[in-house]
């Protein structure tokens, strides 16, 4: 079941690249329950009190996944990390704009000081702080800028919580190089955000 509808939503967006507007509705009433998950993981790692709700996030996302027209949409996984992407955009932009208006808020602080915590990017940040969503996302940028696809694979896995076999089948690799980068990011960030504390 789960496999037919993935091969319904691939098909739903080559439909709607063709300009069926028919298929839109159809792909909006298939993914939409993937997108509401996927928003309300990104809002579990927001801090207490996030004025943006699920619902409101996807509907941004949703609106901005549209209005880009596109004409590359390859699949589901492909989607769905163009989606991944545009929540964090708009969580990142939220954030920016809380911090801005509070005018002088304090640095960055990222936390590294649990000796239990994995070397993973979940486990040093504290998720109620815009500070903290605001330091993963410049820190991804700048690993964006050294290695693209590391970036991507953190971005997939830490904010969509995509598996291994779906962010391979997104960005066109194989799981083992997945797995490869997604260890060598963790590292490059552990270091990276350890630097803020």
């Amino acid at each position: 079941m789960a496999e037919d509808r993935r091969g319904d939503v691939t098909e739903l967006l080559t439909q709607f690249r063709r300009g069926d507007q028919g298929a839109e509705a159809k792909l909006v009433a298939l993914v939409y329950g993937e997108l509401r998950q996927l928003a309300a993981a990104y809002m579990r790692r927001e801090r207490k009190g996030h004025t943006l709700q699920p619902t409101a996030l996807v509907h941004e996302a949703y609106v901005r996944l549209i209005s880009l027209r596109p004409k590359s949409w390859k699949n589901r996984a492909h989607f769905f990390a163009v989606a991944a992407l545009l929540m964090r955009q708009i969580l990142v932009d939220h954030a920016r704009r809380r911090l801005a208006a509070k005018r002088g808020a304090g640095g960055s602080h990222v936390s590294t000081d649990d000796p239990d915590a994995q070397r993973s990017p979940r486990m040093m940040v504290e998720p109620d702080r815009d500070e903290d969503l605001i330091a993963v996302d410049d820190a991804l940028t700048t690993l964006a800028n050294i290695n693209a696809r590391q970036s991507r694979i953190v971005e997939l896995r830490f904010f969509a919580g995509m598996s291994t076999r779906e962010i391979a089948e997104a960005l066109g690799t194989s799981e083992r190089t997945v797995e490869r980068e997604w260890a060598a990011a963790q590292a490059w960030l552990f270091e990276r955000l350890r630097s803020f504390t």
